[in-house]
């Protein structure tokens, strides 16, 4: 027997046997005369069904061979071949396969004489699709058996068929109506309409000796649900971004038979942003319901993300649309050229006419009418980026005098803290040796107990100030002078790093050095850089004029026109502490306590006045 649908069958029951088949190989045996060869279908409607037993098939298959084999042993003929559909409904029969097989067969191969079926129902639940089936099989002169009912060609044999026939009509209406208005009852009591959506999990809740089926929350996926909702509504994130992300952070589908677990799609991540169910609503046959189960977000939030997809269509051409690691970073040059407006570029997609895809950066101003400049091609700007990263970085010579200028404060400094740490460790211990004389006088009752518990209070406070003191001590110059470090590393070589980089690790580079980038025509003309580097950039400056011995009366020149051209939305305030040595102006440098380094993975906060050690 040929078997189908990746079924295997269950071994005939020990009382039949057929010489016609052999059981050892399951093929037909050649010889069988016309009019004598069968075919089987048998047909379960749910996969649940072949889930219930040891046997791979279930029950009610099995049951249905046996019924079927042994309605051939009474008429007489060979069963040449099985066609088994498991967990298929009735309803849609060009979706069954081993059906449409077995119809194909019939037609072209011509070697079918019977049909067996357990009952009509297993081949259909509706008149028309039973009339269509029967012409077909007439047609091609194939009888129809049910192994249960009496069905023949005889007058009475086709009545009975048609009844039987109408009246499986009926149920299967019925019995569709019937769970329609148990569907929405549960609904309107706010039950949960079959498995609930990922973030949740469904349980039994037993009351009273019954069995109640609840949802809860799934405590594993439910925060990444949330982070999804979170994300969305940030406004920078797309769905393929939301996707990664909690793919990276471990959510996984939850596995069915037939389906393992595995990642979140795309399209899932729009479905479940849709969703609901999220803000605690049942929705049956779009009506909405109240429902029992605990909101995983609340209806603000979930509002904000619907807003968000209403604008934004289609996830994929939104993506297109909006989205480049150079977003963010770059500003019109036409615009700050003719009169210092500050104007960022924005990314648009074109379609030509032959179907290709184009992408533009454009002034914003050009939407308002307040610029004219061109748009720019973005692989254009990409390589203009590319060559700019070779104008902002550091000499070799530069870092080794850096770099042996913090080795340099820092021993300075250590000096200073270990004379420090030892003056507060030994007012400590005064205070300590008072604390003690002060107890041991509150025994002597002649003395006022109130100046004394007076005296203790001091002592408790000048204790908690000075050790405070001494904790602070461990702030050395370490994580300033690893600060500067990392961003001398950064524009060590930042051509090479930028190259080799992929497009999200640009985009971050790119907020880490630049706060702006000025492009017009294709072509980078000017730029603002980040605190501190360009800080550093300047004392690079001053110090290449200082080996180069330029006099001490230019050097105040030289910083303020490098302190410009790096910061040219900043007053000249800061480039007048530029001009003097090179020494105090790297212990100046990067005095600000909001700097950071945004891509490392433990950012230094600079949070001091300058690099010199405190004094006592």
């Amino acid at each position: 027997m040929t078997l189908h649908d990746d079924q295997q069958i269950s071994p005939h029951p020990d009382q039949l046997s057929f010489d016609a088949i052999d059981l050892d190989s399951g093929l037909p045996v050649d010889g069988i005369p016309a009019g004598k060869r069968a075919v089987v279908y048998l047909r379960v409607s749910t996969p649940s069904q072949v889930n219930t037993d040891y046997d791979p098939e279930g029950i009610s298959l099995p049951a249905q061979r046996k019924s079927c084999y042994r309605k051939a042993e009474q008429l007489g003929i060979t069963i040449i071949e099985e066609y088994i559909e498991p967990g298929r409904s009735a309803r849609e029969m060009t979706k069954r396969v081993a059906f449409q097989q077995m119809l194909d067969r019939i037609r072209t191969e011509r070697d079918v004489d019977y049909v067996i079926l357990y009952k009509l129902s297993r081949m259909a639940r509706n008149r028309f699709d039973d009339a269509i089936v029967g012409a077909e099989l007439k047609k091609r002169g194939v009888t129809l058996i049910s192994a249960t009912e009496a069905i023949d060609e005889t007058p009475v044999g086709q009545l009975m068929h048609g009844i039987l026939a109408a009246f499986n009509e009926f149920r299967s209406a019925e019995e569709g109506a019937d769970i329609a208005y148990k569907m929405g009852e549960k609904a309107k009591k706010g039950g949960t309409l079959g498995k609930a959506p990922v973030g949740y999990i469904n349980t039994i809740d037993r009351v009273d000796g019954r069995d109640i089926r609840a949802v809860a929350i799934d405590e594993e996926r439910a925060p990444l649900i949330r982070l999804a909702f979170e994300m969305y509504a940030a406004g920078d994130a797309t769905l393929e971004d939301i996707a990664n992300e909690l793919t990276d952070r471990g959510l996984r589908t939850r596995a069915t038979q037939r389906r393992p677990a595995g990642p979140i799609s795309v399209s899932k991540i729009h479905q479940l942003l849709q969703d609901s169910y999220y803000v605690g609503t049942i929705t049956y046959k779009g009506d909405p319901y109240s429902g029992r189960h605990e909101p995983l977000i609340d209806q603000d939030l979930f509002d904000k993300v619907q807003g968000l997809l209403a604008s934004r269509g289609r996830a994929t051409e939104r993506r297109r649309v909006v989205h480049h690691y150079l977003k963010g970073t770059l500003w019109c040059g036409a615009c700050w050229r003719r009169d210092r407006s500050i104007r960022r570029m924005i990314v648009r997609r074109t379609i030509s006419r032959s179907g290709e895809e184009y992408f533009y950066f454009f002034c914003r101003g050009t939407q308002d009418g307040f610029c004219d400049a061109k748009y720019s091609n973005v692989a254009r700007v990409e390589q203009a980026i590319e060559a700019h990263y070779r104008t902002v970085r550091f000499s070799p010579e530069f870092l080794h005098t850096m770099r042996a200028t913090l080795d340099e404060a820092l021993a300075d400094q250590e000096s200073s803290q270990r004379a420090l740490k030892e003056q507060l460790e030994g007012h400590l211990a005064r205070l300590e040796a008072q604390e003690l004389n002060l107890l041991d006088l509150a025994a002597d009752d002649t003395i006022p107990q109130e100046r004394i518990k007076t005296k203790l209070r001091e002592i408790a406070s000048s204790r908690e100030r000075i050790t405070e003191q001494l904790a602070g001590t461990a702030d050395s110059l370490t994580d300033a002078v690893a600060f500067i470090e990392t961003n001398l590393r950064l524009l060590e070589d930042p051509y090479e790093l930028y190259m080799n980089a992929s497009d999200e690790v640009r985009r971050r580079l790119n907020q880490a050095i630049f706060k702006r980038i000025f492009i017009d025509h294709d072509e980078v003309t000017d730029h603002e850089l980040d605190e501190p580097l360009g800080d550093l950039l300047t004392a690079q400056t001053i110090h290449h004029a200082s080996v180069i011995g330029a006099p001490p009366g230019h050097l105040h020149d030289i910083a303020q026109a490098s302190w410009t051209k790096h910061y040219p939305q900043k007053n000249k305030e800061g480039a007048a502490r530029m001009g003097g040595s090179f020494s105090s102006t790297l212990l100046e440098t990067s005095a600000n306590p909001a700097h950071r380094v945004v891509f490392c993975s433990k950012p230094q906060l600079v949070g001091m006045a300058g690099f010199e050690p405190a004094t006592p």
